[in-house]
């Protein structure tokens, strides 16, 4: 019998898989992917729902190519954009070749973890345990909690790492790596992410915004890449439209005399340089509309509408 198997270099069959991270919202999803793809795919901010869409990781150990998807953290939604965001995780879930369950080690198990696992349990479906932040907790309370979730009877293997330290996430990687199924990669070799250039600059903006504004700005506020024009010394002139919801919030976001969209606008591009690796003339500009009310906006993201 002839094995047909897509060989890697070594003689051994390529693998290739999702693995879907879910958690409740600041688990630490998007710090783990991209350490888990060692470079940034998925923004990080410390304010709650940062990842509104599907986020693709990619990387390769070995000879198996792995497809990390960064879900939006599931919570109890109450508007639109909270039901499409829900929607769109346990989408990325079911979907997935390995399911890995997020939990934040150093605080206790919370309503909306309890959500994802019972979640699970009603669809039948095993997962793997990781818990997050592991550097924040002791060893005594780390294995109470672990022996806690692993009651629950829907976890077949259980992670402790800390995203941010990297501590762990190599023994992670390795599991995962021998779990995904025999196949070919779908995607080249030093691909990293399946994301639009277009989105991908809005998200880099949309981070600054909650970095350098924080509580000061609503979690609606939206970034939207209107047009990338590329000059042939390499650079490029990017113009994004940042939307706010009311008439008020335009001067929290300008700031005095044009002082902090200048601040955003500077450390957008310089993080956007870093990631696309030549110039970018970035331009900001603000405007008043309800985005989260409009089909083509969900759409750019990759969301349901009518979620």
């Amino acid at each position: 019998m002839t094995d047909n198997s897509p060989q890697g270099e070594a003689g051994k069959p390529q693998r290739c898989g999702f693995v879907a991270l879910l958690g409740a919202p600041n688990a630490g999803k998007s710090t783990l992917l991209n350490r888990l793809v060692g470079a940034k795919i998925s923004i990080v901010t410390p304010k709650a729902q940062t990842t509104r869409t599907r986020v693709l990781g990619i990387t390769v150990k070995g000879e198996t190519q792995l497809i990390f998807i960064d879900t939006p953290g599931v919570f109890a939604p109450k508007k639109r954009l909270d039901r499409a965001m829900v929607a769109a995780a346990w989408g990325g879930a079911r979907s997935a070749d390995i399911v890995a369950v997020l939990v934040d080690a150093s605080r206790p198990v919370g309503d909306d973890t309890r959500r994802i696992v019972e979640g699970l349990k009603r669809e039948g479906a095993r997962a793997i345990l990781i818990l997050n932040k592991i550097d924040l907790i002791k060893r005594e309370p780390l294995l109470t909690l672990a022996d806690e979730l692993n009651r629950e009877g829907i976890f077949t293997d259980i992670f402790m790492v800390s995203a941010l330290s990297g501590d762990g996430v190599a023994d992670l990687i390795a599991y995962l790596s021998s779990r995904l199924p025999e196949g070919p990669w779908l995607y080249p070799e030093d691909q990293l992410s399946d994301m639009p250039k277009f989105l991908l600059a809005a998200e880099v903006t949309r981070e600054q915004l909650y970095l350098q504004l924080q509580q000061e700005l609503p979690y609606a506020a939206a970034v939207e890449t209107e047009s990338w024009t590329p000059f042939e010394d390499g650079s490029a002139r990017i113009e994004q439209v940042i939307y706010v919801e009311r008439e008020s919030q335009k001067p929290i976001v300008i700031g005095k005399g044009g002082a902090r969209i200048k601040s955003i606008g500077e450390a957008a591009r310089l993080e956007l340089e870093r990631l696309l690796g030549h110039r970018v003339h970035l331009f900001l500009h603000v405007k008043v509309l309800d985005w989260s009310e409009r089909p083509e906006h969900y759409r750019a993201l990759g969301l349901d509408f009518g979620a």
